[in-house]
């Protein structure tokens, strides 16, 4: 394997098995299947090894990933063919999937994206507001906002499935 202009074999290898479960998490948010989460995630580790921004920690290191990441599936769905053929009349592949999702997950997948993403890093990752104002290059009352937001629309689907 060739080196990286910028970054070290190694330390790409260090990155990447620090951070790829989460960013494969990430991507699975949004991608909802295991081929194209997979092409995801290492689109986003080929980005890292053109891109010249030095971390200043592992926390930078993961932001920046999850950034990567998420901006990626955004720009899948941006892409001609899958307005085309819309994602939502594919039919759904049977895969295994490598974390269990269960039925609360599910309905966090289903939110509209700026929503998925916040309750996603603040309640399956850890991260605070403040943090993931920081990630998303948002302020922090529009993160809280999201936050907000996605409960009611949370609330509002499962009252409704046990009705």
């Amino acid at each position: 394997m060739q080196s990286s202009l910028l970054r070290t074999n190694e330390e790409l290898l260090q990155i990447y098995n620090r951070h790829v479960n989460t960013v494969y998490r990430i991507c699975f948010m949004y991608m909802k299947n295991r081929p194209d989460t997979e092409d995801m995630v290492q689109n986003t580790f080929i980005r890292l090894m053109k891109d010249k921004t030095v971390f200043q920690s592992e926390e930078h290191e993961k932001a920046w990933l999850i950034r990567t990441a998420t901006n990626l599936c955004k720009d899948y769905f941006k892409h001609w063919w899958s307005r085309t053929v819309g994602i939502n009349h594919m039919e759904e592949a049977v895969v295994e999937e490598p974390f269990k999702v269960d039925s609360v997950l599910e309905k966090v997948m289903e939110l509209p994206a700026k929503y998925k993403t916040a309750v996603y890093l603040y309640y399956y990752e850890g991260y605070s507001t403040v943090e993931i104002a920081k990630i998303l290059k948002k302020s922090e009352s529009t993160i809280r906002g999201y936050l907000h937001t996605a409960r009611k629309l949370l609330k509002m689907e499962m009252e409704g499935d046990f009705e």
